[in-house]
């Protein structure tokens, strides 16, 4: 899995650097089919913004989440894809 990690108006640090790729290697585990992310962390005035694309076999998916705190956007947004993966997930196996 490539993971690119862009940061609009927020400095990407090492630490933020090291959650996000934490967070993304534990929804590999859910489905490994994975192939490449973008992740784009932005703060607009005191909104903490998190939003990823996800190309994975057989499609795209794309999530965003806002909160107060960057990490906890983070957070959401892993939620997020990883209801949409599962999701995915059952689809593909249907066929």
């Amino acid at each position: 899995m490539q993971l690119n990690l862009t940061g609009r108006h927020v400095e990407i640090t090492d630490p933020l650097r090291d959650y996000v790729t934490n967070k993304f290697a534990k929804l590999e585990r859910h489905f490994d089919h994975i192939n490449n992310v973008h992740v784009i962390l932005d703060i607009e005035k005191l909104v903490q913004k998190a939003e990823a694309t996800l190309h994975v076999t057989g499609g795209e998916l794309f999530a965003t989440s806002e909160h107060q705190d960057m990490y906890a956007a983070i957070d959401g947004l892993i939620d997020k894809l990883d209801r949409q993966v599962i999701k995915h997930k059952e689809k593909l196996s249907r066929h």
